[in-house]
């Protein structure tokens, strides 16, 4: 992340490279220009009054300008009087331009090009920075190349004379906490002797938990210990009567004070998501996975906090295309931040077998159950994405690695064998399920169905007339059971379009009973919810279609429901149209952030109550999607509204609010490694910390700042350094990776390094300053001591 940098002449040190407005001219606010200015425009869409260009600076993003279907078209504010433009916003509805200029002049006659830009998605909103030298009395918008057939439509055309006010102050806690009190204290500051003090039964684990993860930024020995005295310790009693009354199961309550950190529950888990809460209100700094020289503070707070429900689960499509155990241990640490605890794993498809399984004692048919994942385990998808789907499966010890390590951040793992479509796999590994109502067919002279690693579905089935169906089926449920300590079993039951109806139910029918007699809850996708589902004893998970066939296996048989509307929970659906890959059929188009948090699980299953909604899960398919990197920038931060969703109750829930706490986990995020799409309406905060050092006259100093800034580019950045004696020092921010929204990765964190050298011993503080377009300057300081 670091570099060195050629020393700078110390005449090129005293040439400002960044003008910065003084704090008193940024606290004042900055003023929209065009709403005292006259709007007129090229044309005007069908001639029509409510289309007319004073609309785009009404002050009103309900109302727009439209122009009509020419690509030369333009909209112009004159300003009521000449001033210096600082940047413009323009908010696109849904006829955008591909292709425009940005003008201002002195007299509406001549013009200057301020901006010559090309976007590649609509709607949005553009900021774009003018910093005009002297006042103007005219901004242009001209039109060149329209989104599609209709005209230009803009619902506002902003004209700023300064840059924005700094966002306010947000602890940025996702999910929402239930009840949260900011008590205006003194805040918490943690001591290199503090004790984690783990007191009741179960309070170890999240005690260790929590002393991990501070150790590495802070590097403090924070030792775990049932009782001891020393400085702000942080208090985890675990125990029955500690948590929220009627909220047992997961609720906890934090308060902080300058002199110690108490967490309180009834259960582990409990515990857990009052440490993962308190973890967010340490700086972001605290996710680095080396020692940083931060301030570690937490404001004093109050929190009593609980989840709406009880199921908040992420599913990992592992069939398609395989996840070693340490990328889905990746996925899991990223994931457990936000009370994520379901974790289910899709083991099982058309294209591949990723669990292995035992012989049994008892084998009537001889089938080789090696040869499930000998074969099985070796194929994968082969058509989409960067590369060919990876191979592989778990072992016996890898899956229980799994269980433990999911079980250890708080999450039930919830394998998933998909029965009885969706087995090409398993008839191209096992010849003996190969039987006559199998589907696809044997041709002459095979002994197996071939690998199939396209996309297609819906094609296979096993043979509900066969016995052997049933002997495996029994076994691989039994097999997997045994390795499963949580109480569900998931056996899919999608898209059997091969089978009949009558085949369908014979078939499933018998595997949930199975699975009911094996002791443990079934699980399965919607369309098997008009089945003898075991009676008070199963989960329907809706993903698509009936809703009135869910809501009469909730009301007929006691089901309880999963919700994973594709619209609102599939995170292989495109978010933006700038993404190359990624499905649109869920939505007509992308599903964005704002899809996947504006809905509510409680009412979407008309006819229930929302107590027979166990809760949500968002789903990542394995179609083209490869590694964990890849996985990760498709779920989030989409996954994180859905954790919200599943946590915050709906009135405490508001869209605008959650992104500006999610503004600020973006840097959390980026320090801690987590890849996430870097979602265009979300107004992404810069942080900086800066490095303290000491040097000796003569010699550059080395000093350094890193700076998060999620969704932006070294060249998008203008960076300068203001030291304590007036020298000013120009800067360049420098990343190891650049984001890309095709390459599917966020950026990294910058780095931002001095080049200056003393001449004189003394005490000397530099004061990093940053700039985006359009964005409120940013400041971070450090000291350098110079000796002689």
């Amino acid at each position: 992340m670091r570099r060195s940098l050629v020393a700078l002449a110390t005449a090129a040190l005293l040439t400002p490279a960044l003008t910065i407005p003084a704090p008193a001219q940024a606290a004042a606010g900055p003023v929209n220009l065009a709403l005292a200015g006259a709007a007129t425009a090229s044309s005007v869409e069908l001639d029509r009054a409510d289309f007319a260009a004073a609309h785009v600076n009404d002050g009103d993003t309900a109302t727009r300008w439209s122009s009509k279907y020419q690509d030369d078209n333009w909209v112009q504010v004159q300003l009521a009087a000449p001033a210096k433009v600082d940047h413009v916003t323009l908010h696109w509805p849904n006829a955008c331009a591909r292709d425009f200029v940005l003008q201002t002049s002195a007299d509406g006659q001549t013009w200057t090009d301020v901006a010559s830009l090309r976007r590649d998605t609509c709607p949005r909103t553009d900021v774009i920075d003018v910093r005009s030298a002297e006042p103007v009395s005219y901004v242009r918008v001209h039109g060149k190349q329209r989104w599609a057939a209709y005209g230009y439509s803009i619902s506002e055309f902003e004209i700023w004379d300064g840059p924005p006010a700094a966002p306010e102050p947000t602890l940025g806690l996702l999910p929402k906490p239930v009840s949260l009190t900011e008590t205006g204290g003194a805040p918490y500051t943690l001591h290199r002797n503090t004790r984690v003090l783990a007191l009741g039964d179960g309070a170890q684990a999240p005690a260790n938990h929590l002393a991990r993860l501070l150790r590495r930024a802070t590097g403090h020995k924070l030792t775990v210990a049932a009782a001891g005295r020393g400085p702000a310790p942080i208090v985890i009693e675990v125990g029955a009567g500690k948590a929220p009354e009627g909220h047992e199961a997961e609720g906890y309550t934090l308060s902080v004070t300058a002199a110690e950190v108490r967490i309180r529950a009834a259960t582990p888990n409990g515990a857990l998501h009052g440490v993962q809460t308190l973890r967010q209100l340490f700086p972001q700094w605290a996710e680095s996975g080396e020692v940083v020289g931060a301030e570690w503070t937490v404001p004093a707070v109050e929190i009593t906090d609980y989840p709406r429900f009880a199921h908040r689960g992420m599913m990992l499509d592992v069939a398609r295309s395989f996840y070693p155990v340490d990328e889905v241990k990746t996925y899991i640490d990223a994931a457990a931040q936000f009370k994520v605890n379901r974790l289910h794993l899709h083991l099982t498809d058309d294209q591949g077998w990723r669990i292995a399984l035992d012989d049994p004692e008892s084998n009537p048919s001889g089938i080789d159950y090696g040869a499930i994942t000998e074969v099985g385990g070796a194929t994968a998808m082969t058509e989409r994405g960067t590369e060919p789907g990876i191979t592989g499966f778990y072992t016996k010890a890898d899956y229980a690695e799994i269980v433990r390590y999911a079980g250890e951040h708080g999450m039930t793992v919830i394998p998933e064998v998909d029965l009885p479509g969706h087995v090409n796999s398993a008839l191209h590994s096992i010849p003996q399920l190969n039987t006559p109502g199998a589907r696809p067919a044997l041709k002459p002279g095979e002994t197996t169905v071939p690998h199939n690693g396209t996309g297609a579905v819906g094609y296979s089935s096993l043979d509900a007339h066969s016995s052997v169906t049933y002997e495996f089926a029994e076994h691989v449920l039994t097999e997997i059971a045994a390795m499963t300590p949580g109480p569900y079993l998931h056996i899919g039951g999608d898209e059997a379009f091969s089978t009949s109806h009558a085949d369908y139910v014979k078939m499933v029918d018998a595997f949930t009973g199975n699975v009911r007699a094996l002791g443990k809850t079934v699980v399965g996708w919607n369309e098997y919810a008009g089945t003898a589902l075991p009676r008070d004893n199963a989960v329907v998970q809706f993903w698509n279609g009936n809703r009135n066939a869910v809501a009469a296996a909730v009301n007929d048989r006691g089901a309880q429901v999963v919700l994973s509307p594709a619209a609102h929970a599939y995170v292989p659906q495109k978010q933006d149209s700038r993404q190359p890959e990624g499905g649109t059929w869920a939505c007509g188009g992308p599903c964005g952030l704002d899809r996947h948090y504006n809905w509510d699980p409680g009412t979407y299953i008309p006819g229930i109550q929302e107590s027979s909604v166990l809760g949500v899960e968002s789903a990542v398919w394995g179609e083209f999607i490869r590694r964990v990197e890849q996985a990760q920038y498709y779920a989030y931060p989409r996954l994180i509204a859905t954790a919200e969703v599943g946590w915050t109750p709906q009135d405490q829930r508001d869209y605008a609010d959650f992104k500006n706490r999610l503004a600020k986990m973006g840097g959390r995020l980026t320090v801690q490694g987590t890849n996430f799409f870097p979602t265009a309406d979300v107004p992404w905060r810069l942080e900086i910390l800066g490095g303290s050092v000491s040097t000796r006259t003569g010699r550059p100093t080395g000093a350094s700042w890193t700076l998060t800034a999620p969704g932006h580019t070294a060249a998008g950045l203008e960076a300068a350094v203001t030291w304590s004696d007036g020298v000013q020092e120009p800067v360049t921010p420098a990343t190891t990776r650049e984001g890309s929204i095709p390459g599917m990765r966020i950026n990294a964190a910058f780095t931002v390094t001095s080049a200056r050298t003393f001449s004189r011993p003394g005490t000397y503080t530099g004061t990093l300053t940053v700039r985006t377009p359009g964005g409120a300057p940013v400041t971070g300081d450090l000291t350098v001591t110079v000796t002689g």
